[in-house]
């Protein structure tokens, strides 16, 4: 895991200048503490920030290949390294070091750009070819690493952060106001737009040319997405034996390392899961991480789950309680990590437990990306619930299944199910029932709800004039069609998704830890594309493959409970007690009045009033820390 940044000039008489690239580097010291590293190619350089994880004492970066032509800098892991490293070697190939990155290197010298299709990794890389005069940059098929980038008529600039872009003169810090909106919506940005003008990020899946001397616009080009085609001739049984087994595969693999490594354990299915067959698979116990919330009750802590599952296994079991005390002092610095606004309030307590982890080891497993890939969110089995009962009311097969014909008998095993969703039954179901899907999905993921009240009409104004949801039906629309459930799921992959893992890579990346993510193994993923979705909610649970697959590892209690409440944090209770100034200082103080984009009447009676934390008030804090951080100079360093 790494820091990466680079620089081209267009004018190829203007040479990158060393202290630049350092300067870029410096600022993404948190991401590869062990070691640094640059080149510089005439008009091209290339820096690099190591954290060392594989061949340590072999893997320097930038690395070249034998005759100095092509260099790459890289941060990620490539999981399948061994094998890729024996069929070169089979094909005639030799190796100078042990590490992943030089596989990599000889793999683009074999293949070009068809490199990745080889790939089963997490990684960003940028890999400066002098002989086809171009810059070849890639992004993993999720998004797990980060990768963005300013083009204009001077140069191309990248790096892993958006604060080393900042770095470099000619690459503007203005906000991008349209994102602004979009996140006040969603809390998140949308496609591969940033909160900064003009910076942009390479897209989950898509791979980046840059010619080194013509100064027009990069070509992007999207080498991998998920095919949702269901297979029809598959029992339960088989696809819950198949996914075992490639989940198993998936950790196995990812269990490489010549560090330390442990495993985030929440308690919940996922990461329960990961910890289990992480310890199974080095047949010895484990170093396991959680957070507690103390004196909250069981609304907030979970630990209890986690000591379980930790118990089951016999692993080394850790913890950390945060407290409001460590909320003040570290969202500031957080949003200074994150580069941009954080997606949700789990950014606290996930950074707190990785602190915690960075103290006993070097790289640490969790369970993100479940709920997208496996189907654990209610509004997937709402959805899927809706094409039962449209196809029990029009007498037709749901659209992607056309083996099981849908009867009104056919919803009956769902009716308990339902009831313990009857306030989203009634939003999902409040207007244009069986209406466009668009529309009805938009009201689902629309966290931005009365947030207009909370802005001055100047602001509001502010953006280019594409709303939200048109931002949202664009991406929503342009995915393949098919069922809603599909759909739904689809799109969260390719947006939603993201953006935790932006979190998942910040938080772990500024205590100088590894994160690996097991469960979003791409074949995993494509195999689960296949999949009927009345085979994954089969009797109306959310997760029943996932469930039936790891139904012999993981505890019967967290296998079967009902109440995951992901990574909830109590900020209302904290909002109306310990962080009550500090809510206040942030959003009705000097700084925050000087802005001219708040309201600050209505965020007065939003933090008096007897519910005062909701999303929007999150969002609010988060944006103008956000402020504070990039526009008023308040940055860590």
């Amino acid at each position: 895991m790494c820091g990466i940044c680079g620089i081209t000039y267009f004018d190829h008489h203007r040479s990158v200048d060393h202290a630049t690239l350092k300067q870029m580097a410096d600022v993404m010291i948190h991401r590869g503490p062990d070691d640094e590293g640059y080149t510089l190619q005439g008009s091209s350089g290339l820096g690099h920030r190591r954290l060392s994880i594989i061949d340590l004492e072999g893997g320097h970066q930038p690395m070249s290949n034998r005759d100095g032509s092509v260099w790459i800098t890289y941060g990620g892991e490539i999981y399948n390294y061994l094998e890729l490293r024996s069929e070169l070697i089979a094909r005639g190939r030799s190796f100078v070091t042990n590490s992943d990155t030089e596989v990599i290197l000889q793999l683009y010298e074999e293949k070009g750009v068809d490199c990745l299709k080889d790939l089963n990794g997490m990684f960003a890389f940028a890999i400066l070819d002098n002989n086809q005069q171009r810059l070849f940059c890639a992004r993993d098929r999720f998004g797990i690493k980060p990768f963005y980038f300013f083009s204009d008529a001077h140069q191309f600039v990248f790096a892993s952060e958006i604060k080393a872009l900042l770095q470099v003169v000619g690459v503007p810090n203005v906000p991008n106001l349209d994102e602004i909106h979009n996140y006040l919506t969603f809390q998140c940005s949308l496609g591969e737009e940033t909160f900064f003008a003009n910076i942009r990020k390479l897209l989950p899946g898509h791979f980046l040319l840059q010619d080194l001397h013509r100064n027009a616009s990069p070509k992007i080009v999207k080498y991998w997405d998920l095919q949702f085609e269901p297979l029809q001739n598959r029992s339960a049984d088989d696809c819950a034996q198949e996914l075992r087994s490639l989940l198993e595969h998936s950790v196995q693999l990812q269990l490489r390392s010549d560090v330390p490594l442990g495993s985030h354990l929440s308690g919940g299915l996922d990461s329960t899961l990961i910890a289990c067959l992480t310890s199974q698979i080095l047949g010895k116990p484990i170093k396991t991480f959680t957070g507690a919330f103390r004196d909250t009750g069981a609304d907030f802590d979970e630990s209890a789950f986690a000591k379980l599952a930790s118990q089951s296994m016999g692993s080394a079991y850790y913890e950390v309680a945060p407290t409001p005390q460590d909320f003040i002092e570290y969202l500031p610095r957080l949003i200074y990590h994150l580069d941009e606004p954080a997606a949700g309030p789990g950014v606290f307590p996930q950074y707190m437990v990785s602190r915690l982890a960075s103290q006993h080891v070097k790289v640490v497993l969790g369970g993100q990306g479940g709920d997208e890939l496996y189907g654990g969110y209610a509004r997937y089995l709402i959805a899927y619930l809706e094409e039962c009962l449209k196809g029990a009311i029009y007498g037709t097969q749901t659209s992607d299944d056309t083996r099981f014909v849908v009867t009104f008998e056919s919803i009956l095993p769902h009716l308990p199910t339902l009831r313990e969703y009857v306030p989203l039954l009634r939003h999902f179901f409040a207007h244009d029932f069986f209406g466009p899907a668009d529309q009805r999905y938009f009201r689902l993921i629309n966290r931005g709800e009365g947030s207009a009240a909370l802005f001055q009409e100047d602001f509001l104004r502010s953006r280019s004039g594409t709303t939200p949801f048109e931002s949202f039906q664009r991406l929503f629309n342009d995915l393949p069609q098919g069922a809603l459930i599909n759909r739904m799921t689809h799109f969260d992959i390719k947006t939603l998704l993201p953006a935790l893992l932006h979190v998942e890579d910040r938080v772990s990346m500024a205590c100088s830890l590894e994160s690996r993510v097991p469960l979003l193994d791409h074949r995993v993923a494509e195999f689960i594309a296949t999949v009927p979705p009345v085979i994954k909610f089969k009797g109306g649970q959310t997760k029943h493959l996932f469930r039936e697959a790891i139904r012999t590892t993981v505890p019967s209690e967290i296998l079967h409970r009902k109440d995951k409440k992901g990574f909830p944090v109590p900020l209302t209770a904290w909002m109306q007690g310990p962080l009550k100034d500090f809510v206040r200082e942030t959003l009705l103080g000097k700084k925050a009045r000087e802005r001219g984009i708040y309201n600050q009447h209505a965020i007065e009676q939003g933090l008096t009033s007897e519910q005062p934390f909701g999303r929007q008030i999150w969002a609010l804090l988060n944006l103008e820390l956000w402020f504070q951080q990039f526009q008023d100079g308040n940055g860590f360093h």
